[in-house]
């Protein structure tokens, strides 16, 4: 158990180093597909991406207090396999993301696959040192994978949806694996954390169809996490 605890934390601060060794990088490159797209509707505002800082800083945090406070405890060690699953893929990322949009996607649903294996995993102890992080972490990487087809779709002018379809075909996708994920396990924070995607979609587009989309599908994601955290005290 100590060393799987040792081994997240050293994930967690390669993972959170990773952007120094890809300074710069804002998304996808258009000129990466054969259909570029300059300004996809799919995407989020760019202040929401403001949020990796404190994911960051969370997951160390919590593999550092796992590690000084809870390398022996079973519950904590239940979520280490799939967490450091995630991690490990997710500090090669950026550096596969400019060369590989392809690649990317496939990436980025191994990190959401673990993310989630981790947060249903995770104890109702310790719920703001663990699965709060854990909940934000994967919340945001609901929202990026997914956001990830709808990227790769309409920029690969995939049929049978154009641009705006596919946004809203990967909006779709993300609210189906955010409601499955809630009743799965009720996170506040990661609830939260879709919802932040979701509001910057509609910023990013207004109140066109994909933002009025989008913003529905936030109210009804913070309904949603409302509702799972009331049964949760229940």
């Amino acid at each position: 158990m100590t060393l799987r605890a040792i081994l997240v934390l050293l994930a967690a601060l390669a993972f959170a180093v990773s952007p120094f060794f890809v300074p710069g990088f804002g998304g996808y490159d258009p000129t990466q597909f054969p259909n570029p797209i300059e300004d996809p509707s799919v995407q989020p505002a760019g202040y929401a991406f403001s949020i990796w800082g404190l994911i960051y800083l969370w997951l160390i945090a919590m593999a550092g207090y796992g590690v000084w406070a809870r390398r022996g405890d079973p519950a904590w060690d239940a979520t280490r396999v799939p967490l450091l699953l995630s991690l490990v893929v997710g500090a090669a990322w950026l550096a596969v993301a400019v060369a590989s949009p392809i690649w990317a996607t496939v990436l980025i649903w191994v990190m959401l696959g673990g993310a989630l294996w981790a947060l249903s995993r995770t104890p109702d102890t310790d719920l703001w040192w663990l699965r709060a992080s854990i909940g934000l972490y994967a919340g945001w990487l609901t929202a990026a994978s997914s956001v990830s087809i709808g990227l790769l779709a309409a920029g690969w002018g995939w049929p049978p949806f154009g641009e705006t379809g596919w946004a809203i075909a990967a909006l779709s996708i993300g609210l189906a694996i955010t409601v499955a994920m809630l009743r799965t396990r009720a996170s506040l924070m990661y609830g939260g954390a879709v919802v932040w995607a979701l509001i910057a979609v509609t910023v990013r587009n207004g109140f066109d169809l994909v933002g009025i989309f989008a913003a529905g599908a936030a109210v009804a994601v913070a309904l949603l996490t409302l509702a799972a955290l009331r049964a949760a005290r229940a």
